[in-house]
């Protein structure tokens, strides 16, 4: 882990995400939170300007810090280092419209982060929210932050996962299968390598978190887990296979289970962690569990990466009422798995 000569804390890059949402208002309302956490030293990779904005809406009395280089930085929490990464012109850019620049600036940002923390400069980034259609507005290829950081680091085994802790209990993650895909596209990349894979990813990240080998389950793809057949053949084809050979490998492991059932016996503390098919499956259980409090891990990176579970929440962008609680929790998720590497 880097650490700085004058802190044992990780270095955290929080990137601005797209200029036109929440990302820089809840990067500058949680700003004391993250300097005054323990086990972490931010700074923020993004666009001066915005963030000086940000701190005039959400009424914060903090002076950014225009900086070239991750050493001038000295984040305390009246002063915010902020690492300008894209020459995108912003200056059009208006809250909570798309925009091409906004998108552009956003994987600008991102990927400056990826580079100074695959060369050592910081041991993990965290992510504010960018907009899917901005980014393609701009030209970018990718749709998302999951599938730029796995390109960009030359991972082809990755999965988004979520993960939120459990008062008196360890925490929960769902780990995907699919991610950002059409519903009808879902059935085309399952396969038995595909949910071994991801089991595995969870079955690697989970201890780094919990502390302990953990308990996971897979969900089944159709009702009933087919009920014998009767709704589909998945279940028996290609995830129970999966879940066979990743038991023989010595994981703790067990399903297909119906997926309606199963996340009731996961939130009840049965399992530790959750293997969805889709994007929505894994989603909307854990966002009903726990709402604001899950963190976006990417699994399968040499670096670590965590994000808001939230959106750029371009209908509340520029009021200055955003809640920055996902990104607090996202930063001490970020440094606790920094100090396990």
């Amino acid at each position: 882990m880097h650490t700085d000569e004058r802190t044992s804390r990780a270095r955290l890059l929080v990137t601005m995400g797209d200029v036109a949402g929440i990302g820089p208002e809840i990067i500058a309302r949680a700003w004391p939170q993250l300097v005054e956490s323990a086990s972490a030293w931010p700074v923020v990779v993004g666009d001066v300007g915005w963030l000086e904005w940000a701190v005039r809406l959400v009424g914060s009395t903090a002076r950014v810090q225009p900086i070239t280089r991750l050493a001038e930085a000295t984040p305390t929490p009246e002063q915010i280092p902020c690492l300008a990464a894209s020459t995108a012109p912003l200056h059009a850019v208006v809250p909570g419209q798309i925009s091409p620049a906004a998108g552009q600036a956003a994987f600008d940002f991102l990927v400056a982060a990826i580079d100074l923390t695959l060369a050592g400069q910081a041991d993990a980034i965290v992510t504010a929210p960018l907009h899917k259609e901005a980014l393609r507005a701009a030209g970018v290829p990718w749709p998302g932050h999951t599938e730029i950081l796995a390109h960009r680091c030359g991972r082809p085994e990755h999965a988004m996962l979520l993960y939120a802790e459990r008062p008196g209990q360890t925490g929960l993650a769902v780990i995907h299968v699919t991610l950002h895909l059409a519903l009808r596209e879902v059935f085309a990349h399952l396969s038995e390598a595909a949910v071994l894979e991801k089991i595995r990813l969870l079955d690697t990240l989970l201890p780094r978190l919990i502390g302990r080998p953990p308990r996971l389950a897979v969900a089944a793809l159709n009702p009933h887990a087919s009920d014998g057949g009767l709704f589909g053949d998945e279940e028996a084809r290609l995830i129970a296979p999966a879940v066979a050979a990743a038991q023989r490998a010595g994981i703790h492991v067990s399903g297909p289970w119906p997926a309606d059932t199963l996340f009731l016996r996961a939130v009840g503390g049965e399992f530790d962690g959750v293997v969805a098919m889709y994007h929505d499956q894994g989603h909307i259980a854990m966002k009903l569990h726990c709402g604001r409090a899950a963190v976006n891990i990417t699994a399968g990176l040499p670096i670590v990466r965590t994000s808001v579970a939230h959106g750029t929440a371009f209908d509340i962008a520029g009021r200055g009422v955003a809640d920055a609680s996902s990104l607090v929790t996202a930063a001490r998720v970020a440094a606790r798995l920094a100090q396990s590497r």
